[in-house]
């Protein structure tokens, strides 16, 4: 099958290009906002959430102050490839990191952190950039993280946002966060998007605003349901 990337690089800053890459066997769906030319800012989301979770506008306005922006599905979310053919029961594997039993967690994840920030550093050399500003978001952090340590060459700067290392003794979520962060939400688009008020937990105490998360998640819904219902895409 014939390669596919619509990869048209952007001559203003206005400009957006959105398409899909591919990592190994891995497809990256990706947008763009600005300039090719102008700086690089990766932006990488945490945990179950789509690139819609860095907001468009604010895309926007980076691009307009001289950045040029990516934001970018991990893996197994979103428009990116889903691994269904490796299920991990998700009870058993956080139970398995609770314990300390670390061997246990390792045997069950089908990938790790550092495959997750290879996708990253891939999508940059896809798209024939050298070195990138990463930023990234709750688990989107310690990938960015991960990033830094493993293709130092490939990053200009570094900002972790609540996030942290992954030690145990600091920069643990509340109960009530981890228990947010690992229901599923209902299936039917009401029940979905009403459901993301939950996430104010985690939210700014000043700038919460349930609105939005409601609005994300219907985009997010929408857009996933249009890709499953949609024929299949060339990639290689």
């Amino acid at each position: 099958m014939a390669p596919h990337a619509d990869i048209e690089p952007a001559t203003e800053h206005t400009d957006t290009t959105h398409a899909e890459t591919r990592s190994k066997a891995i497809t990256i769906e990706y947008e763009t906002f600005g300039a090719l030319g102008d700086p690089t800012i990766l932006l990488v989301m945490g945990f179950g959430t789509q690139m819609l979770g860095w907001d468009a506008d604010f895309c926007r306005m980076l691009a307009a102050h001289g950045r040029h922006v990516i934001r970018y599905d991990n893996r197994d979310c979103g428009l990116s490839t889903q691994l269904d053919e490796h299920p991990v029961h998700l009870g058993d594997f956080i139970a398995a990191v609770t314990s300390g039993d670390y061997d246990l967690a390792l045997a069950m994840a089908p990938y790790s952190l550092r495959d997750m920030a290879a996708d990253g550093i891939n999508l940059l050399t896809e798209l024939g950039i050298d070195r990138a500003h990463v930023v990234g978001s709750s688990m989107g952090g310690m990938i960015a993280q991960k990033m830094a340590i493993e293709f130092p060459d490939r990053v200009l700067s570094l900002t972790s946002m609540m996030s942290s290392t992954g030690e145990a003794d600091y920069g643990q979520s509340t109960p009530e966060a981890q228990h947010v962060l690992f229901s599923s939400r209902p299936s039917d688009r009401d029940g979905y998007m009403t459901s993301a008020d939950r996430e104010l937990v985690w939210a700014s105490r000043r700038y919460g605003d349930a609105t939005q998360l409601r609005a994300l998640a219907a985009a997010s819904r929408t857009q996933f349901v249009a890709h499953c219902n949609a024929a299949p895409r060339a990639s290689w």
